[in-house]
């Protein structure tokens, strides 16, 4: 287990990498969301691993991000944040029915963060919609829900992080 890698987690558009980016600013070591980048590049490379497209590849290529991320963040010193972590691949799969492969179950058996994963909670006040975030308020929902149960299923004590801030009250 790396006790100092912190996973963030939770539905699209609720806050996780806008806290991350502030912990960031504020010294924090962190590694970054799989799934942007993954979209970000298969639409620039007219590539078809997206989550409206070839979902079992996108997952595959958010497993080999996630490892990648995992030991390069094991190897830092101090308290790392994740945004998301290989759980939430799980999550993800079982959320849209695809069945989970098993090297995906292992990795997220195998590979650990610390205990404690925070989770980002489904938020009206900052919930929005993007060319890389399609879901809508209730996948957004389900999101969440299903990352909290996948967590919990794998000996994670899920905290749900509050709602503060908000489009008014800016995290800075």
């Amino acid at each position: 287990m790396c006790d100092h890698l912190f996973v963030v987690t939770g539905g699209p558009g609720t806050g996780k990498s806008t806290l991350i980016e502030a912990l960031a600013r504020r010294g924090f070591r962190h590694m970054p969301e799989a799934g942007r980048a993954i979209i970000r590049d298969q639409v620039t490379i007219g590539g078809p691993a997206l989550p409206w497209g070839d979902r079992a590849l996108y997952a595959e290529l958010m497993l080999g991000w996630e490892l990648r991320s995992y030991h390069e963040a094991e190897a830092m010193a101090g308290p790392v944040v994740m945004d998301r972590g290989i759980p939430d691949i799980v999550g993800y799969l079982r959320l849209i029915g695809l069945p989970v492969p098993a090297h995906i179950e292992e990795a997220a058996r195998r590979l650990r963060y610390n205990g404690t994963v925070f989770l980002a909670p489904y938020w009206e006040a900052i919930f929005a919609q993007d060319a890389e975030r399609k879901q809508d308020r209730e996948e957004a929902e389900a999101t969440g829900r299903m990352m909290a149960e996948t967590y919990a299923g794998l000996g994670y004590e899920v905290v749900e992080l509050p709602c503060v801030g908000g489009r008014s009250g800016r995290i800075s």
